[in-house]
């Protein structure tokens, strides 16, 4: 066990040591950081002493070096269109999307399972093809089409919930939540709906194939043969091993909800980091681009090596297979 978490930290510094590099060449090839801090009616000498002060006449390796310790203590310097620190900014936007993501991770787990098991068990039946169809189109819809929907519906027409915005929050200290109050939950609702409809369609899917797979064992067989109630049969024995594969993919797409929560914050106003990140494209401020890109990898590793061990914990081939290798 040591010695596969061992590996997969390894594994983790590699691919951050490369997620850096690539953030690090935003500062070398996207735009310019001292024309964009002076403008353009600097004098030369205005620029030389910035670029010293930035360290930007040193050379490449030493510039890395230097860019990679800062990173690792949270320290991406100033944001050019703001003017503050950009791990300030990221501190204040944070907690908006991992709230965000966990709520719609949720609404995909507590929704999906239950309807890929009801379609695996009505497999063929009205209600089971109805599930399959929606799930279709979960899949098929983009995010934002799917937002401005919701938005039409329960905001505009109804009249039921906020179209944008985060409502109001309660500090806990440095973190900022809008759990802890009703009109940050109306808020939450409409964001978090439509962040999770394509995990959950995906979810469900999986759910299903995996539980008509596992159905076909022998043995599910065999437990049928002795006599175990269908309750007993589905839910302690086929459910239990078609959720090995779930926490895998589930795992990876609660990375990619906070990652790709850019769309749904864009749609709904919604002030987390993806939002951050398209104001800081659209005015190329590339500090805070390499912050968020890095952070997000960080994230997908963090997530990643979670998931590696949870398959490692659930899965008892996977710990024969080490011991009988180790030996």
């Amino acid at each position: 066990m040591l010695v596969f978490i061992l590996r997969r930290l390894a594994q983790a510094v590699i691919v951050m040591l490369t997620v850096a590099f690539i953030a690090f060449m935003l500062f070398q090839y996207v735009g310019d950081p001292v024309t964009s801090i002076l403008g353009q009616d600097a004098t030369q000498e205005q620029r030389e002493e910035l670029r010293r002060d930035l360290g930007l006449d040193q050379a490449f390796p030493v510039q890395f070096a230097r860019f990679a310790g800062n990173a690792v203590r949270g320290e991406f310097g100033l944001s050019l269109r703001q003017g503050r620190k950009v791990s300030t900014l990221i501190a204040e936007r944070l907690p908006a999307t991992l709230e965000l993501s966990v709520a719609a991770a949720l609404v995909a787990l507590v929704v999906g399972i239950p309807l890929g098991v009801y379609a695996a068990l009505r497999r063929g039946g009205f209600g089971s093809q109805l599930v399959m169809t929606l799930s279709l189109l979960g899949v098929s819809l983009p995010t934002f089409l799917i937002g401005i929907l919701l938005i039409l519906v329960f905001s505009v027409t109804l009249g039921w919930l906020p179209s944008f915005g985060r409502g109001d929050t309660a500090a806990l200290g440095a973190w900022t939540t809008g759990l802890l109050t009703l009109d940050g939950w109306a808020h939450l609702v409409l964001p978090a709906v439509t962040l999770s409809v394509f995990q959950l369609a995906l979810i469900m899917r999986l759910v299903r194939a995996e539980m008509l797979e596992v159905l076909r064992t022998d043995y599910v067989k065999f437990a049928r043969a002795r006599g175990l109630s269908d309750t007993t049969v589905y839910f302690g024995h086929a459910l239990k091993n078609t959720l090995v594969p779930v926490i895998t993919i589930t795992g990876l797409q609660l990375g990619s909800l906070i990652a790709f929560a850019i769309i749904t914050e864009t749609v709904f106003q919604w002030p987390g980091m993806g939002f951050l990140f398209i104001q800081a494209v659209q005015f190329a401020d590339i500090p805070v681009m390499a912050a968020y890109l890095c952070l997000i990898a960080l994230i997908f590793v963090i997530v990643n090596l979670v998931v590696d061990l949870l398959y490692f914990a659930v899965d008892p081939r996977l710990r024969i297979e080490k011991t009988a290798a180790a030996h």
